[in-house]
């Protein structure tokens, strides 16, 4: 019997669902306290609502959520968060997913704009670059599985600058820079959505139809959510960087 203590880790939440979508699917922290599983304690801290933790250290570890803002976006609470994050690095494990993906590169010196490329949506497949210790800790895969993963995402804003010491360690040709390592050995981020439930992109998709989305690009990113993905692959990889971190 494992009787070992959950890991704690702070979720800095960034945003959240639109409404209804919460109400079906939880937020984003729920989401991530899913994808993780049992063998983490995660407390939120809703950093849009202007909280933020007064030492980094008080958890060895943050996941950063996605959000609908921009990291250049005039929000009170966007420059104390990329203050923090800078104050962070190296000290606790990050993990940026989308939108903490996106402000942890800009926070690092970086650059992300809202991309002329338009919206990314759908199941999204990335070659995997750089292989980290982190990655498929214990599990046996294939050398065609080893070399990519595919995970829901939903996002216009990209990366487009990479920040001094970082690696890239996932990217495809709409995203070149869709997963960061840095050289601190404790900070990685990632544009996709592994805690996304393909049910949870697919009513995102559907809510966003005709006003964000063209027919066009939700009709292509619903029928790419019918195949087959890797986010539990990808919850695996957080859950053993956070683990070490």
């Amino acid at each position: 019997m494992n009787t070992s203590a959950p890991v704690k880790i702070g979720i800095l939440e960034t945003g959240a669902p639109p409404e209804p979508l919460r109400e079906r699917f939880g937020g984003y922290p729920d989401m991530f306290r899913a994808l993780l599983g049992p063998g983490f304690e995660a407390v939120t801290i809703d950093v849009a609502a202007g909280r933020l933790p007064r030492d980094a250290e008080a958890y060895p570890a943050y996941v950063i959520t996605g959000s609908a803002a921009g990291v250049y976006d005039d929000l009170p609470w966007i420059a104390p968060l990329m203050d923090f994050l800078r104050g962070a690095k190296g000290r606790v494990g990050l993990a940026g997913i989308c939108f903490g993906h996106q402000i942890m590169a800009q926070a690092f010196g970086g650059q992300v704009i809202k991309s002329p490329k338009g919206w990314g949506v759908g199941l999204h497949t990335y070659e995997i670059q750089a292989r980290e210790p982190w990655m498929d800790l214990g599990m046996d895969l294939g050398m065609d599985q080893a070399g990519r993963i595919a995970i829901p995402a939903s996002h216009q804003d990209q990366v487009v600058s990479l920040p001094p010491g970082a690696v890239v360690t996932a990217a495809s040709a709409f995203t070149p820079y869709a997963g960061l390592a840095y050289d601190d050995g404790r900070s990685i981020s990632f544009q996709g959505h592994p805690e996304f439930d393909p049910a949870y992109a697919a009513a995102l998709i559907e809510a966003r139809r005709g006003v964000r989305l063209t027919e066009g690009e939700a009709v292509a990113g619903l029928e790419s959510l019918t195949q087959p993905n890797d986010r539990h692959r990808v919850g695996q990889w957080l859950q053993g960087f956070l683990r070490v971190n």
